[in-house]
């Protein structure tokens, strides 16, 4: 995977536990993987409530002492990467307000399409915007939304949003977790003895000694209080779209998501891969982490030797992730080193899991060359990516991915490769362990069930931004 494509954001959320702010904490630190830019948490045993949120790695925002002083027995977590919204200080989650007395929170992953004609919708009804995200717009709908109770009011302001949403509330005694109505983003439920937890994904569950219970379904919202645990649709599921990017890259191999296995997804898109290739080497080599998998079925399915060719310095981070394009052309330099004793003299099969600008995986190429590879074929587990992705996946523009620009044939001559092939998207749906029919394929086709808005940017809310200081 290239550095430019940037996560969406990982949640987490306890219910019904005094060692709230750990379990928060430990649940951050494994979703830290869908976003390094900033973390935050908010906790609250009923009668107080704690915010503690920053720039950086949940590690480099909380410390021991933090943790201690943090009391409380529910609360929400969030791990980001901005999407709709700036690298900003102000735009750290959970976002908070007051209001009548009354304290709402929210954690949000995925990207509203309609997030413009909301906003100025908002700001024309007298509402005054603190920071560039789309998640502070569904809690300026849910303070305005008629009905008696939190459930009937933020179920009211659900149906204005369109796009991608798994979304944690918080108020002062309960918890609130939803789904949008396609499912997009995923969202677990799980239990520590009498309590309940929340996580983008399950390997959070496992961290901190939790039983995966089920996902929270598509359109559902799932209540978390004194009466436990409260579950109604609050819109009927429609076509389920989930992110098939979430297999192919961006969860943890060792969790669940969308009820099925991360590790043997992955592995099986390389056995997809090795079939439909039309290439011969001598080893196969993965680009770690995300395409060791992948080159491990496809080894095992062809039956060439797989190696460690390139080495991971594992200190650097996820590059992609990285805020800035200077810093992530560095990290690239340094992030990935190949062996010469395994490449030298060798016709090698490189598997990538995806090709995005191509700038990168040219300057791997490249690396491979001086390393002494003979041949170098490139295997890619997903199909070319022509399109942009509007629900929370932030991918460049269209004239920026180099699929969507250039022939395959082209891509193989800019990448300096001897042979190039992509996985079809008929052998990557096949690969699923669900219904392939359950899946969002936009950025492979260009046809998107739900639209944005006419001139829709991702970056529209950016425009008055103040730098922090």
């Amino acid at each position: 995977m290239e550095e430019t494509i940037k996560e969406n954001c990982g949640l987490a959320g306890i219910y019904g536990n005094e060692l709230a702010a750990k379990i928060l904490y430990f649940s951050l630190f494994s979703l830290q993987h869908r976003g390094q830019e900033s973390a935050g948490i908010m906790i609250s045993d009923g009668k107080e409530i704690l915010i503690h949120r920053g720039m950086g790695l949940v590690s480099e925002v909380f410390n021991y002492s933090d943790l201690e002083k943090i009391k409380g027995n529910f609360g929400i977590g969030h791990v980001r990467y901005s999407t709709t919204g700036s690298s900003n200080i102000k735009n750290i989650q959970p976002f908070y307000i007051e209001y009548q007395g009354k304290t709402y929170g929210v954690a949000h992953n995925g990207n509203l399409v309609n997030s413009h004609s909301l906003k100025s919708y908002l700001e024309n009804k007298g509402a005054i915007f603190q920071t560039t995200m789309d998640s502070e717009i569904i809690l300026h709908l849910i303070v305005r939304s008629p009905g008696a109770s939190i459930k009937e009011k933020i179920t009211h302001a659900l149906k204005k949003l369109k796009g991608a949403f798994s979304l944690l509330f918080f108020t002062n005694n309960e918890i609130i977790a939803v789904r949008d109505s396609y499912g997009w983003r995923p969202l677990s439920i799980g239990k520590i003895n009498n309590s309940y937890v929340i996580a983008s994904e399950t390997c959070a569950f496992d961290l901190i000694g939790a039983q995966y219970i089920r996902d929270v379904q598509p359109g559902e919202m799932v209540l978390f209080n004194q009466n436990g645990m409260e579950s109604f649709f609050w819109e009927e599921t429609k076509s389920k779209q989930y992110c098939i990017f979430e297999f192919i890259y961006f969860a943890r191999p060792d969790s669940h998501i969308f009820e099925a296995s991360v590790y043997n997804t992955r592995k099986r898109l390389g056995e997809k891969l090795a079939e439909e290739f039309p290439f011969d080497g001598d080893i196969v080599l993965p680009i770690p982490d995300s395409g060791n998998l992948a080159a491990l079925g496809f080894s095992q399915k062809r039956n060439i030797p797989i190696e460690i060719g390139i080495i991971k310095n594992h200190y650097i981070g996820r590059t992609f992730i990285q805020p800035s394009q200077k810093i992530r052309d560095l990290d690239v330099k340094i992030k990935l080193n190949p062996v010469r004793d395994i490449i030298k003299n060798k016709n090698i099969i490189v598997i990538e899991d995806s090709i995005v600008r191509g700038t990168t995986c040219k300057n791997r190429v490249n690396a491979l060359r001086q390393a002494g590879a003979k041949k170098i074929y490139m295997g890619v587990s997903c199909p070319p990516i022509i399109s942009p992705c509007y629900y929370g996946i932030d991918f460049p523009s269209k004239e920026e991915l180099i699929a969507s620009n250039k022939t395959i044939e082209e891509v193989r001559r800019f990448l300096g490769l001897d042979g190039l092939y992509y996985l079809s998207l008929e052998g990557m749906l096949n690969s699923m362990f669900i219904n392939k029919d359950n899946f969002c394929t936009s950025c492979f086709t260009g046809k998107y069930l739900v639209k944005p808005e006419k001139n829709f940017s991702k970056y529209q809310l950016e425009k008055c931004i103040l730098k922090d200081i």
